[in-house]
């Protein structure tokens, strides 16, 4: 077997400066000024970050060097051009994966906010010590807290679907193995398609197993086998799919097309690998029985069961505690309204949504001073829960069988959820952030 060799090659950061004394970065060589900037974007865009906010921390870093800079930003890949006194130094940086990592974003964010009050005193190789322990950081949890981090968020979302009692505890167990799997998969760095499709077939056949044991053991009815669909919901990729959204919005097309088309391929593979599973154990996405609960009872429940799915999505961005409470509070009142106004007003699914997620991001913008995250750390989990996994999986499965009449009516369902999300988060940022509002 040959030896596994690294496709894209790191980069020795500290090897491209020039002078390693003391020299302030703010009177460093335009080559040392730019490679710095390069490298806050490219760490922001390695832990999810959209295209906007990347550039904003890049033009953060650039003005408190006193130099112009001007960027071209996708999924993988930055090309950005420095300025500074008639000089150009143009890069292209790129990453080897993405992913979401909610702790690092903030640090990264106040290192771009502080970056100003450092210039005259820290040197641009004092910089990137900074730059490299943030790099550096762990994960705050690991594979096994990671998979009851999703065991959590699939059984609140089974019941928020309309499961009861046997499907949450099934899709708990399902979830949780297969998130669990997924995470160690993707610690041996397991390319996309492979690690999604073993986790998803993993959660799968968790609760077929189990299903079976209770049909045999306990004699309970084959209708709860509806639930298998919520085990494999922890990887929708609601990061992703919002933040492309907003990237799309503020016309970053290349990052807004790139970002969606990752979500979609997430899906799509997740999806059909469901199918294949349920095809194979002869499971069918047929409907929930109805739960018949006093409505102060559900209103409760819904309270309850948003907040913990909210709280666990959160923890798999790898959120402190407390950013994944804040954000579990803020998808607690937010969910539930949703939910409410789809009871008991006429209003459609995706208008619900966007309500929902206009609240989360006014919320967000609200307490931000107080609490001191990002926005993004907040809104995105909490609205996270909000996206329709069931209706994307129950379209690809009847179009799978070439049933279109089924299938079409559920994904237009579910694209209509998934505009609506970004728009609600993007109309609370242009009401409550004047440098998002304007188009300069």
């Amino acid at each position: 077997m040959s030896q596994f060799r690294k496709q894209h090659m790191s980069i020795a950061w500290h090897d491209i400066i020039e002078n390693e004394d003391n020299t302030p970065a703010i009177n460093s060589s335009l080559k040392e000024k730019a490679t710095l900037v390069g490298r806050l974007g490219l760490m922001m865009l390695s832990v999810g970050a959209g295209a906007w906010r990347v550039r904003a921390s890049m033009n953060k870093a650039a003005r408190a060097l006193n130099i112009t800079c001007t960027a071209d930003i996708g999924l993988l890949s930055i090309e950005y051009t420095c300025i500074e006194n008639g000089e150009t130094y143009t890069n292209a940086l790129s990453l080897s994966n993405t992913g979401v990592n909610t702790d690092k974003l903030n640090y990264l964010e106040k290192f771009a906010d502080g970056f100003n009050k450092k210039t005259s005193r820290y040197s641009v190789e004092h910089f990137h010590k900074i730059l490299d322990k943030i790099q550096d950081m762990p994960g705050n949890y690991t594979a096994f807290k990671l998979g009851l981090a999703a065991a959590v968020a699939c059984g609140a979302f089974t019941f928020l679907l309309g499961g009861g009692i046997v499907e949450v505890i099934c899709a708990f167990f399902g979830a949780g193995a297969g998130n669990f799997i997924r995470k160690k998969l993707l610690e041996k760095h397991i390319t996309l398609f492979a690690n999604v499709a073993v986790g998803v077939a993993s959660a799968c056949c968790v609760y077929v197993l189990l299903i079976k044991l209770a049909e045999i053991i306990w004699g309970i009815s084959n209708v709860h086998q509806a639930g298998y669909i919520c085990s494999m919901l922890f990887v929708i990729p609601g990061f992703p799919l919002i933040t492309g959204g907003i990237d799309l919005a503020k016309l970053d097309l290349r990052s807004g097309l790139e970002r969606t088309t990752y979500a979609l391929l997430i899906i799509i593979v997740a999806t059909l690998t469901g199918w294949i599973t349920a095809t194979i154990f002869q499971f069918q996405p047929s409907d929930f029985e109805e739960i018949c609960l006093n409505p102060i009872l559900m209103f409760v429940l819904r309270l309850i069961s948003s907040f913990c799915g909210v709280y666990g999505f959160s923890l798999m961005f790898n959120s402190t505690k407390k950013m994944a409470l804040t954000a579990g509070v803020i998808g607690m009142i937010v969910n539930t309204l949703r939910l409410e106004l789809i009871d008991f007003t006429p209003i459609p699914v995706a208008a619900a949504a966007f309500i929902g997620s206009l609240c989360s991001g006014l919320l967000a913008s609200a307490i931000k001073k107080y609490v001191g995250f990002p926005r993004i750390t907040l809104t995105v989990p909490s609205i996270v829960i909000m996206v329709p996994g069931m209706f994307m999986y129950k379209g690809i499965y009847y179009i799978a069988l070439n049933d279109i009449q089924t299938g079409a009516p559920w994904l237009t369902k579910a694209l209509l959820i998934v505009v609506a999300l970004p728009l609600g988060l993007i109309f609370a940022r242009i009401l409550t952030d004047n440098n998002f509002r304007k188009s300069s």
